[in-house]
């Protein structure tokens, strides 16, 4: 079981001040993120999803006085990433603390987005980087501000294990990416594996702006609730005993956000809650997996930034 040791009433902080971008904010962990932070005085906090209803019951339920403001976002369509994109910065053009790459799919079957990627890769990390790309000059600009602390935050998994074999199969990500054994699981891991590496090299590439990867935990979310009952089967026994609640599964997000930039190394992998991973494998520490990811999705997003 992971390590639940969290207080979200004693542990976050006032967030005075602050702005922060959630992408995937109308359900499962994203949508209980932006709630709790609701509660703690942010000056502005913009969430992102497909679902309209559930966006204004979100923004009814928050703590009265939060200021809310909802984005429509579909990160399967590059240009809607871009749109989305363009919006936030109009809507806050002065800052941008924190942004929160949340939203994402699960064991999906093979298809591919409507710019032709594979789905999970296209859901999970490449609009993400578009909308990365696009903020990055608003949260540098934030991060050069007196007691700034601006900082991406990566949702993956701890299913990067899974990635087939070379980690990320770029010359089929153009394609469904059929795989005959395990086909839905090894996709996910490889957009989770890229998440991890995109973390480790905005790091690299951004040094006055705090990056990092986290795994949430294996969540009760609809992510789990809406799989295929094989594939329900399949997570239930692999994580006996291990399974969190949706408001758990806000823990190390919320710690992620919130917590001092002095406790966080920049680029680290973290996992419930707040512990900072060793778990490796040859393909995560290949600095060169992450290079060649950084420049094909440079190449594959140039035209949108």
């Amino acid at each position: 079981m992971p390590d639940l040791n969290f207080d979200p009433k004693k542990g976050i902080p006032e967030l005075s001040g602050k702005v922060i971008v959630v992408t995937g904010g109308t359900a499962g962990v994203g949508r209980g993120t932006v709630l709790e932070m609701a509660a703690h005085n942010p000056a502005h906090i913009i969430f992102t999803g497909r679902n309209v209803a559930s966006a204004n019951d979100l923004i009814a339920q928050a703590s009265a006085g939060a200021k809310l403001t909802f984005i429509a976002c579909n990160t399967a369509d590059n240009a809607s990433v871009a749109s989305a994109a363009q919006t936030i910065l109009t809507t806050t053009p002065d800052r941008l603390d924190v942004l929160v790459c949340c939203a994402g799919i699960m064991g999906k079957a093979a298809d591919v987005s409507k710019d032709g990627y594979e789905i999970q890769f296209a859901v999970n990390q490449l609009g993400h980087s578009i909308l990365v790309r696009k903020l990055m000059p608003l949260l540098e600009k934030t991060a050069a501000l007196p007691g700034a602390d601006a900082r991406v935050v990566m949702v993956t998994s701890t299913a990067w294990k899974n990635a087939p074999t070379g980690g990320i199969q770029f010359e089929r990500l153009h394609t469904e990416q059929d795989i005959l054994v395990g086909g839905p699981w090894r996709r996910y891991g490889q957009s989770k594996l890229a998440n991890l590496l995109y973390a480790r090299e905005l790091a690299d590439r951004y040094p006055n702006v705090l990056a990092l990867a986290i795994h949430p935990g294996v969540v009760k979310t609809a992510l789990i609730t809406d799989l295929k009952w094989s594939q329900k089967l399949m997570v239930y026994f692999l994580y006996i005993g291990q399974m969190l609640t949706p408001t758990q599964g806000t823990y190390n997000l919320l710690w992620a956000i919130t917590t001092r930039k002095d406790d966080i190394k920049t680029g680290g992998f973290y996992v419930p809650v707040g512990k900072l991973s060793g778990e490796e494998t040859e393909t995560s520490e290949y600095r060169d997996l992450g290079k060649k990811l950084w420049d094909w999705t440079e190449a594959e997003i140039a035209r949108y930034l």
